[in-house]
């Protein structure tokens, strides 16, 4: 069984709105990473950080279709990465589905627990998006130890 996941959630803000708090570094910096090194674009690779977790690390970004699709990939741990894809649904004018799938973790005790571990991550980015947009704030704010 190969370790992968899904987590979807509705974001009450238009299509283009959430794509660019996702790609736009100031933006992701006001609610999800402590740091961004620049945009993700097609074919760049910026480091993210994080105030819960040392260093930085490496997002190679593969494919960006505007309002509609991220694809990177970055570490699993030293010797390999897992490739995330976020896909945004409009529902209608204010509403949007965002979707967010990894996979690629080696299918060992050590993936699955990482996978598991990543799908809450995700979860609790799309949280923490839903309430920089929708209510302006950042959760994440003094929640690092």
């Amino acid at each position: 069984m190969e370790p992968k996941f899904q987590v979807q959630l509705k974001i009450r803000k238009p299509l283009a709105q959430v794509f660019e708090a996702v790609v736009n570094p100031t933006k992701l910096s006001g609610y999800f990473v402590k740091t961004s090194s620049g945009p993700l674009a097609q074919g760049t690779t910026v480091k993210w950080s994080f105030a819960e977790a040392p260093g930085e690390f490496d997002v190679i970004t593969r494919e960006v279709i505007p309002n509609e699709r991220i694809v990177f990939e970055w570490p699993a741990d030293d010797s390999y990465n897992t490739r995330v894809e976020m896909r945004f649904v409009p529902l209608d004018a204010s509403n949007t589905m965002v979707k967010i799938s990894e996979s690629g973790w080696k299918p060992d005790e050590k993936g699955i627990t990482a996978s598991y571990g990543n799908a809450g991550g995700w979860m609790h980015m799309m949280l923490c998006l839903k309430g920089y947009l929708e209510y302006g704030i950042n959760l994440r704010e003094g929640g690092a130890f």
